[in-house]
């Protein structure tokens, strides 16, 4: 098997430094009645710290919006579950590790009946189903600017309690990447048009999350080309298109990318082996954390679609990658889910005894 070594060499950036290079992935749990976090879930954070992640990436939380969940379960991130979030980083930083929470607003994916305040319509840029249909009503400038400053609070309570930084959710066909998808923004406004315009909301939602967090504090933007509705999508069809992306996002503050594919070794352009985690670093010039089926022999969509166990797999071209600098983090998901010692057993040469995963693991948090 190929050293592990590359992945336990300490990372440094501008604004964050971490003891080795293996990320927990954002993963939905909805173990938070009423959306508050619990014990067990500074528990569940805490197991994994001391496991060997070097950063924890929490479940998708709701900033400070009342459309932001569709999930009664889903965690907040204001009012009364911030208690139970000052836990988990007190759990995460007593076990040695590093903690940011995930800001996440579903936008139109968000049913009418859900989430924490059932009554209050979801939020979508255009209306639209990205099939087109109309669903709702265009976002007004108002309604705008309260999507902003929610993620702009939340972002701030992040700070006030300790977290290491942030993490904005801006993949997978929820809010931020509706407004970025031709097919869900169709705005004639500031709001919408090309490519570049259709980041504006974004780029918003950055620079004032980091008007409320000031210039030391991480800011992590995950995004997608693949959609929930859409697994072939691509938002950037080739490089010049991904570099006219990026430019405003990179210019509003985002300090790291973290860039979301379904398996980490596919090629995001023809004529070049790298991903899309390798091609944005070479473009922005920011570091990027590479995520998709790693040490799984099935990506997550077949996972959740049957029982059938996905049995550990190989991580060799992971790390030659990761040792060539294609990229610089490594993000791993539903392994820490069955084995919270996933990095201890990496490090040790004990891959094999991972067990394997299946989607009744999400029935628990252990």
């Amino acid at each position: 098997m190929t050293s592990t070594d590359p992945l336990f060499q300490a990372f440094h950036s501008r604004t964050l430094e971490l003891p080795n290079r293996i990320v927990m992935a954002p993963m939905t749990r909805a173990f938070s009645p009423g959306g508050i976090p619990g014990k067990d879930v500074a528990a569940y954070y805490r197991r994994r710290a001391a496991g060997g992640v070097g950063l924890i990436i929490t479940e998708g939380t709701a900033p400070e919006h009342p459309a932001a969940a569709s999930d009664a379960n889903v965690p907040l991130f204001y009012g009364e579950a911030l208690e139970g979030w000052a836990e988990v980083v007190r759990e995460v930083h007593a076990a040695g590790g590093r903690v940011m929470p995930q800001l996440w607003h579903v936008g139109g994916l968000r049913k009418p009946g859900q989430g924490h305040f059932p009554d209050v319509p979801s939020s979508m840029p255009s209306g639209l189903h990205h099939s087109g249909k109309a669903v709702g009503q265009p976002l007004s400038e108002a309604e705008i600017a309260d999507l902003i400053a929610g993620y702009a609070t939340s972002a701030g309570y992040a700070k006030a309690l300790g977290f290491d930084g942030v993490e904005v959710h801006g993949a997978h066909g929820y809010l931020i990447d509706q407004f970025f998808w031709e097919r869900t923004n169709q705005r004639t406004d500031r709001w919408g048009g090309s490519l570049v315009a259709r980041t504006t909301f974004a780029a918003e939602v950055i620079r004032a999350i980091r008007r409320a967090v000031g210039p030391g504090f991480p800011v992590i933007l995950r995004f997608s080309q693949w959609k929930q509705q859409d697994y072939p999508a691509k938002l950037a069809p080739d490089p010049a298109a991904l570099e006219a992306f990026l430019a405003p996002l990179t210019d509003a503050g985002v300090d790291l990318y973290h860039c979301s594919t379904r398996r980490f070794w596919e090629p995001e352009f023809e004529g070049s082996p790298l991903n899309l985690a390798g091609w944005t670093k070479k473009i922005s010039g920011l570091p990027t954390i590479t995520v998709g089926s790693i040490g799984l022999a099935e990506e997550f969509i077949a996972t959740y679609r049957n029982d059938d166990p996905a049995a550990p797999a190989p991580i060799d071209e992971l790390l030659e990658r990761l040792a060539a600098g294609e990229f610089d983090l490594v993000a791993i998901g539903r392994v820490l889910i069955v084995e919270p010692e996933w990095p201890q057993k990496a490090r040790a040469g004990r891959l094999a005894e991972v067990r394997p995963y299946s989607r009744a693991a999400l029935a628990t948090l252990d």
